[in-house]
C-alpha cells in the first residue's frame, strides 16, 4: 500500500477565522450625536438672534439696555451650547453598543468617552459652520442693531475712527474754503500715531505738537485747543483700546468655562443615555405614561 503524503488545504479551509479586534469606540453613533448637536446649536443660535435682534430697536429709550442685551446673549451661548451637547452625547450612549464582559465600571466610562468625542467633533463641526456663515450674521446683526453692544462686538468697523472724527471735526463757524478741505487725508497718519502711543504708553512731545498743528489747520480751530483735542484723543483711543481687551478677556473666559461645561454635560448626557439603553428604558417625552398607559 502507498502511502499517502499529508493532503494540501485548500487556500483559506481548515484555518481558524481570526477574530476582529474589538473597536470599543463606535464612530457611527459619535457622528450621529455630533450632527445632532450641531444642529440643535445652529437652530438654537439662530433662535436666540432673531429674539435679541427683537428686543432691540434704533429708537433711543426703547428695546432693552446694551448691557442687559449682552448679558442675555452670554447666557443663551453657554445655556444652547450646553443642551445641545447632552442632547447629542445621549443619542451617542444610547446608540453604542454595550461589551457584556466589561465590568460597570467601564460600561460608563466608555459611554461617557463616546459623549466626550460628540462633543470634540460638534465643536469641529460648529467651527466650519462658523467660518461659513457667522460673517454674514454678524454683519448683519451689526447693521440692525447699531448701538447694541452685541453689535459693537460684532461690528467690523474701527474703533479709531470715531476717535478721529472727534478729533479732526471743523470748527461750526469754517467756511467752504477752510484748510480742512484741502491737501490730503491725514486720518491714516494720525491713526497710526495714535495707536503707537497708545501701544507704547505715551505720546512724544514732538509728535504730540506735529498732531495739535496738523489738527490746528484741518479744523480751523486754536492752537491750544488743538492740543487739546490730540490729549483726548489720545485718551479716547486709549479707552478704546483697553474695552476690546476686556472684551477679548470676556469672551475667551467665556467660551473657555463654555466648553468645558459642555464636555462635562456631554459626558454625563452619554453615561445616563447607556444606562437607559441597558435598563430598557423608553426614550420618550411626553408621550411616554400615556403609551405605557395603552399597554
Amino acid at each position: 500500500m502507498t502511502e499517502l503524503g499529508p493532503a494540501r488545504a485548500a487556500p483559506g479551509a481548515g484555518v481558524a477565522p481570526t477574530a476582529a479586534t474589538p473597536s470599543f469606540i463606535e464612530w457611527g453613533a459619535v457622528f450621529a450625536g455630533a450632527v445632532l448637536a450641531a444642529a440643535l446649536s445652529f437652530v438654537f443660535l439662530t433662535f436666540g438672534t432673531a429674539i435679541g435682534l427683537s428686543a432691540t430697536s434704533p429708537w433711543p429709550n426703547s428695546g432693552l439696555p446694551a448691557r442687559v442685551i449682552a448679558s442675555l446673549a452670554i447666557f443663551w451661548t453657554m445655556v444652547q451650547q450646553i443642551a445641545a451637547f447632552m442632547a447629542g452625547a445621549y443619542v451617542a450612549g444610547r446608540l453604542r453598543s454595550r461589551w457584556q464582559e466589561a465590568a460597570q465600571e467601564e460600561v460608563e466610562f466608555r459611554d461617557g468617552l463616546h459623549g466626550g468625542l460628540v462633543w470634540a467633533v460638534g465643536i469641529m463641526i460648529g467651527a466650519a459652520l462658523l467660518m461659513a456663515t457667522a460673517g454674514a450674521v454678524a454683519r448683519t446683526g451689526a447693521e440692525i442693531t447699531g448701538r447694541t453692544a452685541v453689535a459693537a462686538a460684532a461690528s467690523t468697523t474701527n474703533p479709531m475712527d470715531s476717535v478721529l472724527d472727534t478729533m479732526l471735526r471743523p470748527a461750526a463757524a469754517t467756511s467752504p474754503r477752510s484748510p480742512s478741505q484741502s491737501g490730503d487725508d491725514p486720518r491714516p497718519q494720525v491713526s497710526r500715531m495714535l495707536s503707537s502711543a497708545v501701544a507704547a504708553g505715551s505720546l512724544s512731545e514732538p509728535n504730540r505738537a506735529y498732531l495739535a498743528q496738523l489738527v490746528a489747520q484741518r479744523t480751523g480751530i486754536p492752537q491750544e485747543e488743538a492740543a487739546k483735542r490730540v490729549d483726548e484723543a489720545l485718551g479716547a483711543a486709549r479707552e478704546a483700546a483697553n474695552k476690546a481687551r476686556r472684551a477679548a478677556i470676556l469672551t475667551g473666559l467665556v467660551t473657555a468655562i463654555s466648553l468645558m461645561v459642555s464636555l462635562a454635560a456631554a459626558w454625563w448626557a452619554a453615561v445616563k443615555g447607556g444606562e437607559h439603553r441597558d435598563n430598557a428604558i423608553p426614550a420618550t417625552f411626553a408621550f411616554g405614561d400615556r403609551r405605557r398607559a395603552r399597554t
